[in-house]
């Protein structure tokens, strides 16, 4: 199990605080509402988890077949709507290196990014849009 605790620091800022590691982060509300936008604001944060959950999924399925995936990046794009208040929409790009990938590698590691916790634990309402750019 693991465990958090989250701390109010006032005018719309947090600091979480992850109890095994003593590693934090800061959050502050958006520009668009009423924060500074000094920082990742929550929703950002559900967006970027998406991603960090896909890739970290695939470099287990990589190291487990032998697959070189270091350097890969994804880009983030959150959509949100109002009425109520929520993201609508998250894009991400996977941007993979310039490394020759059969088909077969191609496939399983898309599955297993469309696949991640992350993505199966947010609301069938929320658009995921995931695409890869692959250099062969």
């Amino acid at each position: 199990m693991n465990k958090s605790e989250v701390i109010y620091q006032g005018d719309l800022r947090t600091k979480a605080l992850h109890i095994n590691s003593s590693s934090t982060i800061i959050t502050d509300a958006p520009v668009d509402n009423h924060g500074k936008g000094e920082a990742f604001s929550p929703t950002d944060l559900v967006a970027t988890a998406l991603a960090s959950c896909a890739i970290t999924v695939m470099g287990i399925a990589a190291k487990n077949h032998n697959i070189d995936i270091k350097g890969a990046t994804v880009t983030v794009v959150k959509h949100m709507e109002s009425n109520p208040r929520r993201i609508s929409q998250i894009d991400l790009v996977f941007t993979m290196p310039h490394i020759k990938y059969s088909s077969k590698e191609k496939s399983m590691l898309e599955h297993t990014a469309f696949t991640c916790p992350v993505a199966k634990s947010l609301s069938a309402d929320l658009v995921q849009n995931i695409t890869f750019v692959w250099h062969d």
